[in-house]
């Protein structure tokens, strides 16, 4: 079954995770965006931890997910995720500002899909956005029971 593919942004600051969110809308995505402020969050979602909410069985996803946040950064969410059977199967793309090739290097081999460094300039973010956009318009992504 092809269903809409639900986009999760883990992302601590606020103001990228709505220029996020306003791109890709801009980009004709009209997918579910859910938007978690640190690496815990995504955790508890994904995993159905804490006090909700949580991923629905038979959903598929995205993850964005920021490198440095808080209570558990991007590399830690990104091996906790690789390392369940059914969860690995999202696609797991880092968006983050470190361009650190120790950093690209350790989210490749934890599993991550693509690795996007924030461009600091503003009209290079907002069609890096866009064309990560027009990706998730044509990318098949499993579901997750």
């Amino acid at each position: 079954m092809n269903q809409e593919v639900i986009i999760l942004i883990a992302e601590d600051d606020d103001g990228h995770a709505e220029l996020i969110k306003k791109n890709l809308v801009r980009a004709g995505i009209a997918n579910t965006i859910l938007h978690f402020r640190d690496g815990e969050e995504v955790i508890n979602y994904l995993f159905k931890r804490g006090d909700g909410p949580y991923r629905n069985n038979g959903d598929s996803f995205v993850l964005l997910l920021d490198i440095r946040m808080p209570k558990m950064d991007g590399t830690m969410v990104l091996a906790e995720i690789k390392a369940d059977p059914e969860l690995r199967k999202i696609p797991v793309i880092m968006i983050t500002t470190t361009d650190d090739p120790r950093d690209v290097e350790k989210c490749h081999s934890i599993g991550c899909s693509n690795y996007i460094t924030k461009p600091i300039e503003y009209d290079a973010f907002v069609n890096a956005i866009r064309q990560l956009g027009l990706f998730l318009s044509v990318v098949q992504i499993p579901e997750v029971n």
